[in-house]
């Protein structure tokens, strides 16, 4: 089964590890992924409480399937083998991995990963990487970012790092993320993994909110990070199939198994045009309301 058929994804949200309160408001809110910070948002005294809190958010019995992925600090920061070898542990999905320039950066915390499994005896694998993509460089170095390792499910975007690398400056139309965006999504999409959108920065505008959607669909994006927890109706709204979406696939699909039964790999049925494209598009959009039926 392909990558992009087996995790559902359509919200990543923020939760800082060493925040109790929030830790507990995160287990009722309904995003799909909880991304667990241990990186930016948690002071260097706290890190450490930030590993343990995790390590008991693991065992609580009202996650309701939530996937669970912690950020971890990066290969420069002195923290990333704590993080790893703690937290390489049942419950966790994965990792989110800060700071992603290029492929050698995935590489070796793939292999810090294998090494861990090894030493625990866990199967070698286990645990998946959302590599971040916060810099020019990274942007540039997509694909191979993606390559670096079979444990990369996902990349995620990271405007903030990514304009200020830039030396660029936001503009309420987005035009300074746009090609960065389009190349992410196109570079994952050519990979097999799942494209991410950036956080949107101005969290109390559903309005903006609901703009940068509609473009980040077009877009290819499978899903986005979230700040507030008062964004993710709009987010799973729109990275969910629609129920028009969803007639129209099972129509698809019907039809073009009429038409490989008259021996036909393209034929127009009921005045639609049935062929391959059309068909795999169909497939995909039943696979992702299947993964957001199973979550319930």
């Amino acid at each position: 089964m392909a990558m992009d058929e087996t995790y559902l994804m359509r919200s990543l949200m923020f939760v800082p590890a060493h925040n109790q309160r929030l830790l507990d408001s995160a287990v009722k809110r309904d995003a799909d992924v909880l991304l667990l910070d241990i990186e930016d948002s948690v002071p260097y005294c706290e890190k450490q409480n930030a590993r343990d809190n995790i390590k008991e958010f693991v065992k609580r019995s009202d996650l309701n399937g939530k996937l669970l992925f912690p950020r971890v600090n990066d290969r420069e920061s002195g923290e990333l083998l704590k993080d790893a070898y703690q937290l390489t542990i049942d419950g966790i999905a994965g990792f989110m991995y800060p700071k992603s320039t290029k492929g050698e950066d995935v590489y070796f915390f793939g292999k810090l990963l294998e090494t861990i499994e090894y030493e625990k005896k866990l199967p070698i694998g286990t645990f998946k990487i959302i590599p971040l993509i916060e810099t020019t460089g990274a942007v540039i170095n997509i694909k191979e970012i993606c390559q670096a390792c079979t444990r990369v499910i996902a990349v995620a975007f990271g405007c903030e790092d990514f304009v200020t690398d830039l030396r660029g400056k936001h503009d309420i139309e987005g035009q300074s993320i746009m090609m960065a965006r389009n190349l992410i999504s196109i570079g994952a999409r050519s990979c097999g993994i799942l494209p991410i959108d950036t956080v949107h920065i101005r969290v109390h505008d559903l309005e903006d909110l609901e703009k940068n959607l509609i473009i980040s669909k077009r877009l290819g994006f499978e899903g986005m990070l979230v700040l507030n927890p008062k964004e993710l109706p709009l987010v799973h709204q729109y990275y969910s199939p629609t129920s028009e979406e969803v007639a129209w696939a099972e129509e698809m699909l019907m039809l073009s198994e009429e038409a490989k039964n008259e021996g036909k790999g393209v034929a127009v049925k009921n005045g639609k045009f049935i062929g391959p494209p059309m068909v795999k598009m169909a497939k995909n959009i039943l696979n992702k309301k299947a993964l957001i039926d199973r979550k319930g």
